[in-house]
């Protein structure tokens, strides 16, 4: 079972944190000159966790008070995991298959790190360019969470017995909140024409369907993934 993942603010947690080993990554100003900060770049570097730079912009932003502190400290979740590792997570795993557009991508990326998740796997025929325009739109949340470009198979393969696959499925026969989302899950999400390939959805254990009223038969991508992470973290309390 994975941690659950949370952003921790100041010098002091970030010191309780790395030393009791689950600090996984800092975020620390750019012009920071204090000694104690320094010093705890450091100790970071030389246990092997991440550490970035940023901007006051970047760190205003990105804070959850007012004003921002020197240092931000991810815990909880590894943003450098493999497909290996991903694959024995104990929380949400997302996978898109047969996404175009990269700006959908970017957004859906945003939304699985925002709600938690152990990391994504994308599955999408993206040059390098359309990848670059994609962890753009995500607010570079490659930085805190595991983005990997790998064939779907691969990751169900790796997954196998570990995690319940569940496919975001127009024609599911559930909606959200009538299925268990706790627990270790693959959620699955297809394509904005072709939706999920036949060979993928064949082996997911249940279909989920967000429901709809309006005329135009589809939400955006990301509408129906936004709905389906915040579901799974009402059902967790």
């Amino acid at each position: 079972m994975t941690h659950p993942v949370r952003q921790i603010a100041g010098l002091e947690a970030a010191e309780h944190a790395l030393a009791a080993g689950s600090a996984r990554l800092l975020l620390v100003a750019e012009d920071a000159s204090d000694a104690r900060l320094r010093r705890l770049v450091d100790a970071a570097r030389a246990a092997g966790v991440a550490v970035h730079p940023a901007t006051p912009r970047v760190l205003t932003r990105l804070s959850t008070c007012s004003p921002p502190p020197p240092v931000l400290t991810l815990v909880g979740r590894d943003p450098v995991l493999d497909l290996p590792g991903l694959a024995r997570s104990g929380g949400v795993v997302w996978l898109m298959t047969g996404v175009a557009y990269p700006g959908n991508v970017g957004m859906a990326i945003r939304t699985a790190e925002v709600s938690g998740a152990d990391g994504i796997v994308i599955d999408a025929d993206f040059d390098h360019a359309a990848r670059r325009a994609a962890l753009r739109a995500s607010m570079r949340a490659d930085r805190f969470m595991p983005v990997l470009w790998e064939p779907a198979g691969a990751l169900l393969d790796a997954s196998a017995g570990r995690h319940q696959v569940c496919a975001l499925d127009e024609e599911g026969s559930c909606a959200p909140w009538e299925l268990d989302l706790t627990g270790p899950r693959i959620f699955v999400v297809g394509g904005e024409n072709g939706g999920i390939p036949g060979a993928v959805l064949e082996r997911c254990d249940a279909r989920v369907r967000v429901p709809m009223a309006g005329f135009i038969p589809c939400y955006n991508l990301q509408a129906a993934v936004s709905a389906l992470a915040v579901e799974r973290l009402r059902q967790l309390g």
